[in-house]
């Protein structure tokens, strides 16, 4: 819990010492949106069997994410808009490679269930905390770790090559890589991807009950400071 509450603050200093602007037609959100607009595209690649154009467009569509937060620091474009619309499409790409990837077969139900409730979960919370209470946890460098490997990983899976045999430790066709069925080496990517993320998630959900509470906790000293001064 130290270690949780030395982060949480680290990275609320980090947020109140970052230039936060209004703008909306950044060069930052200019990339989320192309990034947004890839979505459909890639998935008219990969259903019309295009893997190779397919991974190759998600490979940028992923790794624009880091150039973009780049560009929005170095340039101090950091807007309020950025700060929702490029968690959003991170989100909404990983959700639609894993819907993808199970459509054609190369990725099993629990990691797709998984990812999605995992996601569409930050993402629901993440819109309570800036809509009820004003305050939003900030994404953390261990989330992008995690969002790399995963990224990374559906990246080679959709690819689909080159193809090794599983460990063969179990028979269970719903754990691939470690039965003994071949596979790409994108699953073990995800795998750890998956671990990370799982850590971060718990992160997310501590930081985020923490700043409800301070939340109300200022709303009451406001609301005792009004009546003091009445």
């Amino acid at each position: 819990m130290p270690h949780s509450s030395g982060t949480l603050k680290k990275a609320r200093s980090e947020q109140a010492d970052e230039e936060v602007v209004d703008a909306i037609f950044t060069i930052p959100n200019v990339i989320s949106f192309i990034r947004l607009c890839m979505v459909p595209v890639f998935l008219l690649l990969l259903f019309g069997g295009n893997d190779v154009a397919a991974a190759i467009l998600f490979g940028i569509a992923s790794g624009t994410d880091f150039v973009d937060g780049q560009i929005a620091r170095r340039t101090r474009a950091v807007s309020k808009l950025g700060q929702i619309l490029d968690p959003a499409v991170d989100r909404i790409l990983m959700i639609t490679a894993v819907l993808g990837l199970l459509v054609v077969g190369r990725m099993p139900l629990w990691i797709i269930v998984l990812v999605i409730v995992r996601d569409l979960s930050l993402l629901a919370g993440g819109a309570l905390l800036l809509a009820r209470w004003r305050v939003r946890v900030p994404v953390i460098f261990p989330g992008k770790v995690a969002t790399t490997f995963l990224f990374a990983g559906f990246a080679g899976l959709l690819l689909n090559t080159p193809r090794f045999p599983g460990l063969g430790v179990v028979d269970a066709a719903w754990l691939p890589g470690l039965n003994a069925a071949a596979v790409s080496w994108g699953i073990w990517l995800v795998y750890i991807g998956l671990v990370i993320g799982a850590a971060t998630t718990v992160f997310y959900v501590y930081a985020g009950v923490r700043a409800i509470v301070s939340a109300r906790r200022e709303g009451r000293a406001e609301e005792g400071g009004g009546l003091s001064a009445s």
